[in-house]
């Protein structure tokens, strides 16, 4: 059975994570979110439920903005190429609907078929937010919490520079873009 936001909240409060939640008109798409700005202050984020055809599953989590070349994280994460999960497979294994994906659910993935990985470039944002199990609220946590989070949950993540957010991980990364 899936934990509720109220179990979720327990959960943080016994690992003595601070965290804020803000109610809202349910969202389902990284746009509905975009019209919550100023109200919820932190770095906004996308959360990606990939499969590949040996049903290793991954969930991508990376700011809201950043480009994630999904035809070539397979071969980052040394995984065959990725579909996106089914929202059967995403209830099953996350115990979430669409629209509603995010890292905290990793507290349902009791069977750990999850593996989490986490963008670099996210994760130097001190402030993060996530919906807590429903796409009706946003907490936000600290970065460094959402790590104490997970490894609690026994996932720990992977922290990968995944995603191109508007050309700042190619630049990290001491690539050049070229835009024409």
């Amino acid at each position: 059975m899936s934990a509720t936001p109220q179990e979720l909240f327990a959960f943080l409060d016994s690992l003595g994570i601070v965290y804020r939640t803000v109610t809202h008109p349910p969202l389902f798409t990284v746009a509905d979110s975009q019209k919550l700005r100023g109200t919820i202050p932190g770095a906004h984020t996308k959360n990606l439920l990939l499969r590949d055809k040996h049903d290793t599953v991954v969930l991508a989590v990376a700011l809201e903005d950043a480009v994630i070349d999904l035809k070539g994280l397979h071969r980052q994460l040394g995984a065959t190429r990725f579909s996106f999960a089914s929202a059967a497979l995403m209830r099953a294994l996350i115990g979430v609907d669409p629209g509603a994906v995010t890292p905290f659910a990793a507290i349902n993935d009791t069977a750990m078929r999850v593996s989490i990985v986490l963008d670099a470039t996210m994760m130097a944002e001190p402030v993060l937010n996530y919906h807590p199990l429903v796409n009706t609220m946003t907490t936000a946590l600290a970065s460094a919490d959402l790590v104490k989070f997970l490894e609690a949950t026994g996932h720990r993540p992977r922290i990968v520079a995944m995603a191109d957010a508007a050309g700042r991980n190619r630049e990290h990364r001491g690539e050049m873009r070229i835009e024409g």
